[in-house]
């Protein structure tokens, strides 16, 4: 065999070896499943389904459209060197099973992880505590500091909320851990299929299109709202709807009660004032504000534009999140919430800033240290 036909022979060889294992890798179960059979039914059944995918609401581009990927490069090459913080992240470890709730109290986990516990009920958002925010564990590691809590130090869940599909907000290792002690899955249109592969029993898993409303155990209410974003955990995207929900949590009168905006991932948009008109007023929305660039401008929240989307959602204050854990982009860790508390204090909006496992009480002081 000449050398120019042993150097092709490899060559194809070798491709195909890294195809096969590429496409068993993508099979395994942390990523999932596509809808299919009746969940597939109820997703093209969905408005929001066209032409093989979710759409937004508003033309929403992933990437700008001149985006450059060497420019992507530069910048990953040239981001902060604060991307990552240099010394662990203080935390407060708080007993999830003796917190007070004759009040709303929620207790955030870093990123968009947060527990919310009132009138013996608990409801748990977007829980990642595998340490990764990514298929792999050598990957979007955790920032030093902010593991203080596990799947093991949840108490039972009435509720467990999940906004979209991303490896940052539905995490394969948690759910599994979680699913013993979960009561109910409530999660966005298509989502459940993933749930049912990691062995979640269907009838506990409750989907949601946009506008979609479910009164719930004890006269809570939960309803799906509009987001901009989009979802995919393998090569393709939209095959799941991505969401944000509103949180009614009843009082000891029909006149008492609080209403929470649980944002999801968002760019900003006019879904928010729309939201704000026909479900506000909101005691506090909790917010994404971080992992933001200008080449992903339309589905991620600039610190700035947190305070807008939560003055349009008529809300009392804002508690951020999608920070403080993960470095998904090339900012500073700590900017978000720098720029956030800037144009806050400018405008005299209330925002709340916890450490993680700090308790934060619906309507009462707020905590505002300066942590960071």
């Amino acid at each position: 065999m000449s050398r120019l036909k042993f150097i092709m022979l490899f060559t194809a060889l070798l491709i195909s070896t890294i195809a096969v294992a590429g496409y068993g890798f993508l099979k395994t179960l942390v990523f999932g499943a596509d809808p299919a059979k009746d969940r597939l039914a109820r997703v093209k059944q969905s408005p929001n389904y066209r032409h093989g995918s979710f759409q937004n609401i508003e033309p929403t581009d992933v990437m700008r459209q001149d985006a450059s990927y060497i420019g992507m490069i530069g910048d990953y090459m040239n981001k902060s060197p604060l991307n990552t913080p240099k010394t662990p992240l203080p935390s407060v470890k708080t007993d999830l099973n003796a917190l007070a709730d004759d009040v709303p109290t929620l207790v955030w986990f870093g990123h968009s992880s947060y527990l919310i516990k009132y009138a013996g009920k608990t409801v748990l958002v977007d829980p990642v505590f595998s340490g990764h925010a990514s298929p792999v564990s050598f990957f979007g590691g955790a920032f030093p500091g902010t593991n203080v809590y596990g799947a093991d130090d949840m108490p039972a869940i009435d509720l467990l909320v999940l906004s979209h599909d991303h490896y940052d907000h539905l995490d394969y290792e948690t759910v599994v851990k979680l699913a013993p002690r979960v009561k109910q899955f409530y999660t966005a249109l298509g989502v459940g299929a993933h749930l049912e592969r990691w062995g979640i029993t269907p009838g506990s898993i409750n989907e949601f299109d946009w506008g979609d409303t479910q009164t719930l155990t004890d006269g809570i209410r939960l309803t799906a709202t509009p987001v901009r974003h989009f979802s995919g955990r393998s090569l393709t995207r939209g095959k799941t709807l991505w969401t944000s929900f509103v949180l009614e949590l009843p009082g000891n009168t029909p006149d008492t009660g609080y209403k929470l905006f649980l944002g999801g991932d968002s760019g900003y948009g006019t879904h928010f004032a729309q939201i704000g008109a026909k479900h506000g007023p909101f005691d506090l929305a909790i917010l994404e504000c971080g992992q933001y660039n200008a080449d992903w401008p339309n589905i991620h929240l600039f610190p700035e534009e947190v305070v807008t989307a939560a003055q349009d959602l008529q809300a009392k204050a804002v508690l951020p999140v999608h920070w403080g854990k993960f470095a998904l982009a090339y900012h500073a860790w700590n900017e978000p919430i720098q720029r956030i508390t800037k144009r806050a204090d400018e405008v005299g909006f209330a925002v709340a800033t916890p450490k993680i496992g700090e308790p934060v009480v619906v309507g009462q002081p707020y905590p505002v240290s300066v942590w960071w």
